[in-house]
């Protein structure tokens, strides 16, 4: 039988049929993975396909299967190896899986997230992993829920959405370790965080659009209530000047004359600021500063004072969020689930008395 040299790119089902004297329909069940054809043909299909370099279309699959075997993931900001970590626990469940993961960064923006969602679901991707930038602003969200697109919220919740979600104990978490900076005799401490500053309520309740801040924050202002510190006493450092950066408002909270003498950093990134900062203004280290980050970035281990962490499961939950999104794929249709994952505190050198 005459065989065409083809280019791997233009290489058809038909051909591979031709090329192992089979029928079409016969091949396209070797190539697809479903019916049944015995394991002589299959063999035959196969190496002709390998022979030929031929590569399955995928937009045709899908169209037949209804499935893309790929997953949209939208992540606040990639350079945080927080979401690193995350992002390579899911794509190994995934491949394990058999699908493949698509990426998107949203810079913790919720136009670009918008965008990012609507590009993945256009791309027909199986379901969507979504580190949602805000908690108000969710029409989006609500638009794939009401078109039956899979979806799982990772770190951070909607409870109104009703989705899979897995998150840390954040608030617990933050309310523990500030109780530990108290007890140290901390008696000014501020929580710091590259959330955006937003409007507050009356009564001086801040709208922080980041719920697994928000929650910290909760915990945080929790314990310094219930350990007698006065308001002005726990201090929350917002990024009151996005353009220019969080380094601003550290800049400006390290420079007040009655500066807090410990700190709780929402992240690996705001605690970094925070150590080069005082470094600069030769603030030693922790005698004069306590701090305490969350997240176990690596860079925590190896400063003079290595730092004290509070280490969230980040690998666990991205595993879990693909695990979940993938079940909900092959049709489980079990209610919801709020997943919560526990963290723990590494002790190091970076707390101790003020001096």
């Amino acid at each position: 039988m005459e065989k065409k040299n083809l280019h791997s790119s233009s290489v058809t089902v038909a051909d591979v049929a031709r090329h192992a004297n089979v029928s079409k329909s016969t091949a396209a069940r070797v190539l697809g993975g479903y019916g049944v054809t015995s394991e002589k043909v299959r063999e035959r299909v196969q190496a002709s396909a390998k022979a030929l370099k031929y590569r399955p279309n995928e937009l045709a699959r899908s169209m037949t299967t209804g499935k893309s075997k790929t997953i949209g993931v939208v992540v606040g900001d990639i350079e945080n190896s927080f979401f690193g970590i995350a992002v390579r626990s899911i794509t190994d469940v995934a491949n394990a899986h058999g699908f493949n993961v698509i990426l998107a960064n949203s810079d913790e923006n919720f136009d670009v997230e918008r965008e990012a969602v609507n590009v993945l679901v256009g791309k027909q991707v199986d379901g969507l992993i979504v580190t949602p930038a805000s908690r108000y602003e969710i029409g989006h969200l609500e638009n794939l829920k009401s078109e039956n697109c899979k979806v799982v919220l990772f770190d951070r919740e909607i409870p109104s959405l009703d989705m899979d979600t897995v998150v840390s104990d954040d608030q617990e978490a933050a309310a523990a370790v500030t109780k530990q900076l108290l007890d140290a005799g901390h008696c000014r401490l501020a929580f710091v965080t590259a959330t955006e500053e937003k409007d507050s309520d009356a009564d001086g309740a801040l709208h922080i659009p980041t719920s697994s801040v928000g929650r910290r924050i909760e915990g945080f202002l929790t314990a310094c209530n219930e350990g007698g510190i006065a308001r002005e006493d726990s201090l929350i450092v917002l990024n009151s000047d996005p353009k220019a950066g969080l380094g601003v408002s550290i800049s400006r909270m390290l420079d007040q004359s009655n500066r807090p003498t410990a700190i709780l950093a929402s992240d690996s990134h705001v605690a970094l600021e925070i150590f080069k900062q005082a470094q600069e203004r030769n603030i030693e280290m922790p005698s004069q500063l306590s701090l305490i980050a969350f997240h176990n970035a690596d860079w925590t281990e190896v400063t003079r004072p290595a730092i004290t962490v509070v280490d969230q499961p980040v690998a666990q939950m991205g595993r879990w969020s693909a695990e979940q999104l993938i079940k909900r794929i092959e049709g489980c249709t079990e209610p919801a689930l709020r997943h919560v994952m526990k963290m723990k505190v590494i002790n190091r050198q970076s707390v101790v008395p003020p001096a």
